[in-house]
């Protein structure tokens, strides 16, 4: 696989292989495009979560002064950008100075597949108290070829808007993604 520059991002979006909405120039970077934080959190409630059934959950709107993301905690946000491309896969990740912060934008599921589109979920994972913002530019996009014929997503999560709490439970009970 070989990683788009960031003006070819910029060309690919153009064309219309890959979205991006809104775009910002000024967000583009040399090998990737920052993502903002959306209005919008939830967490579970459950102490203990569970594969096999829906979790509960309770959704919260960022103040104006901010929210702070406890530690022992997954919080799910969602990016202001709608995003996708049926022609290459994008990856997310933390930007370097919300790392250096000690935040974990995408715990572990940093892949959004081929075909996929929508607003992505992050997964907000604090080492110490950390306050963010709506509209903080906490993650960044990349975008990969591919080789091979693709297969499209067309799951549970496409289209998403907002952030979208675990559906790993209708995989396990043999519900069709």
């Amino acid at each position: 696989m070989s990683i788009l520059t960031g003006p070819e991002i910029q060309n690919q979006l153009v064309h219309r292989r890959l979205t991006l909405d809104p775009f910002d120039e000024q967000h583009l970077n040399p090998n990737s495009y920052n993502l903002a934080v959306g209005p919008t959190l939830l967490y579970y409630t459950d102490e203990v979560l569970d594969t096999r059934r829906a979790n509960s959950f309770t959704t919260v709107e960022i103040p104006p002064d901010g929210y702070v993301l406890q530690p022992n905690r997954i919080y799910l946000g969602a990016s202001v950008e709608v995003v996708g491309s049926d022609f290459y896969v994008p990856i997310i990740r933390s930007r370097s100075g919300a790392a250096r912060l000690g935040a974990f934008v995408h715990v572990t599921a940093d892949l959004i597949d081929q075909g996929s589109l929508g607003q992505t979920t992050f997964q907000f994972h604090a080492v110490q108290p950390l306050r963010i913002y709506a509209g903080d530019r906490l993650a960044q996009i990349t975008f990969w070829r591919t080789f091979g014929r693709p297969l499209l997503y067309s799951g549970k999560y496409q289209g998403s808007q907002g952030p979208q709490p675990s559906l790993i439970h209708r995989d396990q009970l043999g519900v069709a993604a």
